[in-house]
């Protein structure tokens, strides 16, 4: 997804080969790319463009389908799009970018009267080989289980849930970077080693 023409190959092959969309479910994730400096200008456009804006250009095309199926859109993000965390800055504003378009998406629709159900899916930190390269050292926040992870997904899509959060105790997080904001900002630090970041 990391090139503008890609989302209009994958839809339009969806299309073609279902004949229409009943769901569609947003889960890639980009990183920088290799020798760009993690708070860059360049690994920014780079996250934004993977992390962000191809979310939104599969949304666009794939609306039209999705509405006349009365369909669901699953947006898989990140604990990152709701609380920030210091060296995350890039992934962190694309994933709160996320999180603003399609809380926006929710309301036109709803507006409009288009039964098509959004669902953000607010993942933490789980087992898959990448994450746990990335911040192998610089976190002690334990991995969450993947198949569990894709399990809430897949539960919270099918039910058309608004929201779900994986592990669910991130929703506590989520809840006291608005009401708490310094214990929010105690608790992160106990699991992030500044030394290795």
């Amino acid at each position: 997804m990391a090139s503008p023409e890609v989302p209009e190959r994958v839809v339009q092959f969806a299309l073609d080969k279902l004949g229409g969309l009943d769901y569609l479910v947003l889960n890639h994730l980009g990183v920088a790319p290799a020798g760009t400096r993690a708070r860059s200008a360049q690994a920014a456009r780079w996250l934004m463009q993977v992390n962000f804006l191809s979310y939104v250009h599969l949304t666009s095309l794939a609306l039209p389908s999705l509405t006349e199926s009365k369909g669901s859109l699953v947006v898989v993000s990140s604990l990152l799009g709701r609380v920030p965390r210091s060296f995350s800055s890039p992934y962190s504003a694309a994933k709160f970018a996320l999180d603003s378009f399609f809380g926006s998406l929710r309301r036109e629709l709803d507006v409009q009267d288009v039964n098509v159900a959004i669902t953000m899916c607010v993942l933490g930190l789980w087992d898959r080989a990448s994450a746990a390269e990335g911040v192998r050292g610089v976190t002690r926040a334990k991995a969450a289980l993947g198949p569990k992870a894709a399990l809430a997904v897949i539960r919270s899509g099918a039910t058309r849930a608004p929201s779900v959060f994986y592990p669910w105790r991130f929703h506590l997080l989520c809840l006291l970077r608005a009401w708490l904001p310094r214990p929010r900002a105690w608790f992160i630090r106990q699991e992030f080693n500044v030394t290795a970041a």
